[in-house]
């Protein structure tokens, strides 16, 4: 009999990491493991998937719609909040134990609050795609900082209360393993990338790439003054990040910067693969990470990373100097230096990619899924 597993998700048709993770996995785990595989969503019934499927996974949408609560105001959005979450358990209860899979898992939304009181005969695993630093972020810097640190820690208490519940809580790295010393039901599987590609870089263009959404976790803002400092040593060598979201502000950064003729931003591609076959380097200029795929898909191309060690993930990827550069967190005059420092010296340039690649052929998902049916199998054995 099948393995029958359920992934729960707001929804999928968001250009993000956590959603091509869960695609690349459901689709492997369907297809090569034969598990029976349906992914419930709570959000936008309407929309399309933005990666690509298996015709194998089936996708049940629980019609919640938390994005809508947004368009309310404060008043009403608390009320409008525990109704929608309390229809969300309602609904997720009820299909669970007509269900009944052998293991449920969390992506650490809405449903960790409740999941683990489902009496539906399932597994509970918990996965966490961020990391505890940055999970959930509250922004403390301003008057409200006393209210808001109360109500960070008040949920991450709760938080933790609800993963010791879990039968097994799941990170992506082992830096952030370490920051959860309350739990002993804590392992690490690292994200996976799909296969690696058969085309790789050469490494002799004169191009840099980065890639994410334009928002403030990516850190383009300081990529971007680095990369004024380059430009100046480097006139002949350009910058190309491409990414969902507004670039209107990064854009008159470029402009500021007088960078306008040796970089770009661009709008999300499907697929990277031409991208990073025609770039030497790829800057990673991200403030904090659950795991930073794109830098392993990066690597997977032979294309050598200087990345900021933010937590997480890059310290888990790089080894400095092998496998690519790790600069101090937020020192743009430090990835100027190191970006330069690929750029004058090809050989190593090249060296690097090559390590790269091959560090990158860790994280497959051939090899990543193994690691979650050892998981699952070792949980079901235990009944």
């Amino acid at each position: 009999m099948a393995i029958k597993v359920v992934f729960c998700l707001p929804s999928l048709h968001l250009v993000g990491g956590m959603e091509k993770v869960l695609t690349i996995k459901a689709n492997y785990f369907s297809e090569v493991f034969g598990y029976d595989v349906t992914i419930v969503l709570t959000d936008s019934k309407e929309e399309t998937p933005y990666f690509q499927l298996s015709d194998k996974v089936k996708v049940v949408n629980l019609d919640i719609n938390f994005e809508r609560i947004r368009l309310y105001p404060i008043y009403i959005k608390i009320f409008l909040y525990l109704y929608k979450q309390f229809l969300f358990q309602k609904r997720l209860s009820k299909f669970l134990v007509s269900t009944r899979p052998d293991i449920t898992v969390s992506m650490l939304r809405r449903e960790i609050n409740f999941i683990t009181r489902i009496k539906d005969g399932s597994k509970k695993i918990g996965e966490m795609q961020f990391n505890r630093l940055n999970y959930r972020d509250f922004n403390t810097t301003h008057k409200l900082s006393i209210i808001k640190d109360f109500f960070s820690k008040l949920w991450m208490n709760q938080l933790i209360y609800n993963l010791k519940r879990v039968d097994k809580f799941v990170v992506l790295s082992r830096e952030d393993l370490e920051r959860w010393p309350e739990l002993d039901n804590i392992i690490v599987i690292h994200n996976p990338i799909e296969r690696l590609p058969e085309r790789v870089s050469d490494c002799t263009s004169k191009k840099v790439i980065s890639a994410g959404r334009f928002v403030e976790q990516k850190g383009f803002d300081m990529l971007l003054d680095s990369w004024k400092i380059v430009n100046k040593k480097h006139p002949d060598w350009s910058l190309n990040i491409y990414g969902a979201g507004d670039r209107t502000l990064f854009n008159e950064q470029i402009i500021r910067n007088g960078i306008e003729t040796s970089c770009t931003t661009n709008e999300a591609i499907r697929d990277l693969t031409d991208k990073f076959c025609e770039s030497s380097i790829f800057a990673f200029s991200s403030r904090f990470e659950g795991f930073a795929l794109v830098l392993t898909e990066a690597m997977s191309f032979g294309v050598p990373p200087v990345a900021f060690s933010c937590p997480c993930g890059p310290k888990d990827l790089i080894t400095d100097g092998v496998t690519g550069l790790l600069v101090t967190p937020t020192d743009i005059d430090e990835l100027a230096e190191k970006i330069c420092y690929l750029i004058e010296n090809e050989e190593v340039r090249k060296e690097i990619g090559k390590n790269a690649r091959e560090r990158a052929k860790d994280f497959t998902i051939d090899i990543i899924a193994r690691e979650w049916d050892k998981l699952f199998k070792s949980l079901l054995i235990s009944n």
